[in-house]
């Protein structure tokens, strides 16, 4: 019989059925799964992108030796853009998206950021003032999309256009615009290790409200903390902080820094980095593709910075930028009007004053009062002044007070004096004939410098001691001790290692970034000095010794040293460790983890020719003929001083220098003052007698009054 139902043709039927219901099974998936928003947006979930945030720590704050609050960390809010969450919404929606938040954020008077290095007006170019960093970013770009590294602004622009694709129905400025934000998103993947894209710093809770509310893909908000400093002085001793370069991160990123951490550059903030950072805290973010948080993950909480006080007293270091300011001014108004009856043709240097130092120190503990820089920098504003000041000739962010190196004048005539004493050549009561040139070594090339007095009177000072060769700053006198000490070369070490003693050309051991300044002696200027071109004979001549005596030469010290070197006169010959940190304390103030504590480096034996030093300045302030007489001599308070005027190769107009400590019997502050251009000591030392005035006026009100009531 045959079958109904043959094998083949059941097969066929069963391989029909599975196609047919394969397809029904996809088509469903599609339908519920793959297109499922097209029916419903709700039906399944979105992907879900997760990111680590960092949180950033409270830095720690600065105040003075008093307590009075310096630099603080107020909480902040920054706007990010995440890329992801960007590009999922299409080219042109991102980039419409992108021009309209930054005409939000300009029309609420915030700024975004865009380092790109193109004007935003036309005709494009390249920006002129373009830093490294910038400079770098852009070179990478181009090797990375392989351009010609000569494309001109405008090439590049329609370049980057046609990469981005912003419409061409967008103008050229707002494609600019576009450009710029896509361009610091895209540098993130270019160069890996850039911190993350902040789109706008600081900004405030209406605003990001404002953008909430608009829904902008890829836009979140980060917390952070932003540096104010509350005074307008100490700049150069607060310094300032930045986020760090490529170069810091590779140092830093051992030690748990972020890639867009906030560390000190200069100053107080870069020498007490350690205490004064925090450690960051980080969290986890979840969240879908259109931005919807979903979920926020603690990892680690943030710990604040500790605290820090500095031995500065703010009102001090205001009297004393006040002083050297207004000094600057009388001297550089006074020039402007004699310069308005020079002859018409007359060819004469810029005589304005370019720079200045002032250093204060206590010279019974080796603690930084203050220390003015001239130009200056308001720390406040420093953010918004900070491309200004890097171009300003006069060099405002230098500090002059720690790393200035200058020629001291007749202020290291102490320093010969002393070694003279030290070695016999001289006592306190040998006298010296200053005939007004010093002749000796005439038969050597015709060298016979002269004292400071002779071209103007025609003689010299006559018969002179070491106190009143110091009173009236004598310099045949020094030249010739000098040359009483033995060989030109022995003496070169001799003054050297003199001055080392009393702190110049050595590291003075304060927690600030400082110049050693240059020790001149055989050595240096056989190895270091010839070789580099800075002399054009490598061996020490009787010349070298000569004009290192009274204070000229190669040598090349620090108001910083100077202001040491006066300090260990003033209390005798102890040589302290100069410090600017007083204590630090925990963040909640609980606990204190440093006080300072006086740290003496050395100490002089010979205290009784150090006696005789401080009696030769106390009689250049108060002697009969002392080069600091007009301001000193009927002054209340006995004061040692010494004037210096320093001659600098290639100007007409000389370096004032002063020193000086007070009180003479009790000294408690020394202080040292350089001004280029200012002409002489006796030209500046007024900045000295401003400071005395307020430091002595202050402590007198302080000691008249009881304990806790109020200073009138």
């Amino acid at each position: 019989m045959q079958r109904m139902f043959k094998p083949a043709r059941i097969a066929v039927i069963f391989v029909l059925l599975a196609v047919m219901l394969l397809y029904f099974v996809t088509d469903l998936y599609r339908i519920q799964i793959h297109e499922a928003r097209a029916f419903d947006p709700e039906a399944i979930p979105q992907r879900i992108n997760t990111r680590t945030v960092n949180l950033p720590a409270a830095r720690g704050s600065i105040y003075d030796r008093n307590g009075i609050l310096l630099a603080s960390g107020r909480p902040s809010f920054n706007i990010m853009l995440d890329w992801n969450s960007m590009r999922a919404q299409g080219f042109d929606t991102m980039n419409r998206a992108i021009l309209d938040l930054v005409y939000t954020t300009m029309a609420h008077g915030f700024t975004h950021t865009d380092t790109f290095p193109i004007t935003r007006g036309a005709p494009f170019t390249f920006l002129t003032d373009m830093t490294r960093e910038q400079r770098r970013r852009i070179e990478a770009y181009l090797e990375f999309h392989n351009l010609d590294p000569n494309i001109s602004a405008s090439e590049l622009l329609a370049w980057m256009r046609r990469h981005y694709r912003i419409d061409y129905t967008i103008g050229i400025l707002d494609a600019r615009l576009i450009i710029g934000v896509r361009f610091e998103l895209e540098m993130r993947f270019v160069i890996g290790s850039l911190a993350p894209y902040v789109f706008a710093r600081d900004v405030t809770t209406d605003f990001i409200t404002l953008l909430m509310e608009r829904g902008y893909p890829g836009v979140f908000v980060e917390s952070g903390f932003v540096r104010e400093y509350h005074t307008e002085y100490a700049a150069h001793v607060l310094g300032y902080i930045r986020r760090m370069s490529p170069q810091q991160f590779e140092v830093l990123r051992e030690r748990g820094y972020a890639m867009d951490a906030l560390v000190g550059q200069v100053g107080a903030e870069y020498a007490f980095e350690e205490f004064l950072r925090g450690i960051d805290g980080r969290k986890r973010v979840r969240t879908t593709d259109d931005g919807t948080v979903v979920g926020v993950y603690m990892v680690q909480e943030p710990i604040p910075g500790n605290h820090v006080y500095l031995t500065l007293d703010i009102d001090l270091q205001a009297v004393v930028e006040q002083s050297l300011r207004t000094q600057i001014d009388i001297i550089n108004a006074a020039r402007a009007e004699e310069a308005r009856f020079a002859p018409d043709d007359a060819e004469e240097e810029d005589a304005t004053i370019t720079g200045g130092a002032v250093v204060v120190l206590d010279v019974r503990t080796g603690e930084l009062l203050a220390a003015a820089s001239y130009p200056t920098f308001n720390p406040a504003t420093l953010a918004q002044d900070f491309g200004m000041l890097t171009l300003d000739p006069r060099q405002p962010l230098f500090n002059r007070a720690t790393h200035g190196r200058y020629i001291p004048g007749s202020t290291f005539k102490m320093i010969t004096g002393f070694a003279g004493l030290r070695h016999g050549v001289i006592d306190r009561h040998t006298g010296i004939n200053c005939t007004g040139r010093f002749d000796r070594h005439i038969h050597l090339d015709n060298f016979a410098p002269f004292c400071w007095i002779f071209p103007m009177v025609g003689v010299g000072h006559h018969v002179l001691g070491i106190v009143s060769a110091v009173e009236v700053s004598c310099n045949y006198y020094f030249m010739a001790v000098a040359d009483r000490m033995g060989t030109p070369g022995d003496v070169g070490w001799i003054l050297a290692n003199t001055s080392k003693e009393f702190g110049l050309g050595v590291s003075t051991g304060i927690e600030l970034p400082e110049s050693i300044g240059r020790l001149s002696t055989p050595d240096w200027k056989r190895y270091v000095g010839y070789e580099r071109g800075l002399v054009d004979d490598p061996r020490w001549f009787i010349a070298d010794t000569i004009v290192t005596s009274f204070g000229q030469g190669l040598n090349r010290f620090t108001p910083l040293q100077l202001a040491s070197y006066t300090a260990t006169i003033a209390n005798g010959g102890t040589l302290f460790e100069q410090s600017v940190l007083r204590r630090v304390v925990s963040a909640d103030f609980s606990e204190q983890l440093h006080a300072f504590t006086p740290t003496i480096r050395s100490q002089i034996e010979e205290t009784e020719y150090v006696q005789i030093i401080r009696e030769g300045m106390l009689a250049a302030s108060r002697g009969s003929q002392g080069t600091a007489r007009a301001v000193f001599r009927d002054y209340p308070i006995h004061v040692g001083s010494k004037t210096g005027t320093a001659q600098v190769a290639g100007r007409d107009i000389n370096d004032g220098i002063f020193v000086a400590y007070a009180p003479h019997n009790n000294p408690e502050i020394a202080v040292a003052i350089v001004v280029e251009k200012g002409g002489s000591g006796s030209a500046v030392m007024d900045i000295a007698r401003m400071i005395f005035d307020y430091y002595f006026s202050t402590e007198s009100a302080t000691r008249a009054v009881p304990e806790g009531t109020l200073i009138p």
